[in-house]
């Protein structure tokens, strides 16, 4: 995997091309079309899924016009959500995060990574399990778990069962050369809340719970679960909660390795938004054609 020294733009892509052979298959379009907003395609579509960072805000910043665009969006009689892989929060900080920038989603409209992450745990044997994630108080959904949050003392990584990569705010590289090394003594399940390698903040773009993920495969041998974009179970649960056929959904994102492929293997049409997100200062056309991954539309700003 390449190793992101600086996360700019294109070490951040180039990272993501060096993991592709890990991600979801899907078929693409031929060419894609360029379209000015959303209001020019919604009325094809009975649902739009919107990623969140990159599409809608740039870290607790409001993308300008993304607001107005929803309301536009609402008054058509469009359905939004929000399918975001957020996990380092509980779903309340996220609610009051978007009612604070001036959207006025529903609790059931959004749907994060953190959820799917959530629901596979319930499938699971309870385990005592080690969490990148700095500790918060009131984080009530880890609650019910058996958790640590991880530090720098290497016995706590090896009193764990599994791991759980959730937030990487605070996550050193020391942290990761004891998770490795801990991994390579005694291998353990590892699921990642978010399958980001990059995320767009106010000051540049952030490395996620996906970047040290695809690393341990590299430096360990261990294939971690990803629950999130592109992958299948964060689609399901936002399925779960409108019903519509796949051919009459669209999936928006500023990333091409997750919401633009994540969308495609899921069966929806897709659109890429560029203005803000982890392709921004890069040639579109130059990313799509070196990825492979084709938008059915791209737009700068939704």
């Amino acid at each position: 995997m390449t190793v992101l020294t600086a996360t700019d733009p294109i070490h951040a892509f180039e990272a993501y091309l060096s993991v592709t052979r890990r991600l979801p298959e899907a078929r693409f379009p031929k060419a894609w079309q360029a379209v000015r907003n959303l209001g020019e395609i919604a009325g094809g579509f009975d649902l739009i899924l919107l990623d969140a960072y990159g599409v809608l805000n740039v870290g607790e910043t409001s993308i300008p016009g993304a607001a107005r665009r929803i309301a536009a969006l609402r008054a058509q009689g469009a359905p939004v959500m929000v399918v975001s892989n957020s996990a380092g929060y509980p779903k309340r900080h996220m609610m009051q995060r978007y009612a604070r920038l001036g959207f006025d989603f529903g609790a059931n409209e959004v749907v994060t990574s953190r959820e799917a992450l959530l629901a596979r745990l319930d499938t699971m044997p309870p385990r005592r399990w080690g969490v990148m994630l700095t500790p918060a108080p009131g984080d009530e959904d880890l609650d019910p778990y058996d958790i640590a949050c991880l530090d720098d003392d290497r016995a706590g990584y090896d009193r764990a069962e599994g791991f759980l990569l959730v937030g990487s705010h605070g996550w050193t590289e020391r942290r990761q050369s004891h998770l490795v090394a801990s991994l390579r003594a005694n291998p353990r399940p590892v699921l990642v809340g978010n399958p980001d390698l990059v995320a767009p903040r106010e000051d540049g773009l952030t490395r996620e719970p996906g970047y040290f993920a695809h690393r341990l495969v590299d430096e360990v041998g261990v294939m971690p679960e990803f629950l999130g974009k592109p992958f299948r179970g964060i689609f399901d649960l936002a399925l779960a909660r409108h019903a519509s056929k796949s051919s009459r959904v669209l999936m928006v994102g500023d990333t091409l390795h997750t919401d633009i492929l994540g969308g495609a293997h899921m069966g929806f049409a897709t659109a890429l938004a560029t203005g803000n997100g982890s392709l921004s200062g890069l040639d579109v056309g130059d990313a799509i054609a070196a990825s492979g991954i084709v938008p059915d539309f791209v737009m700068d700003q939704i």
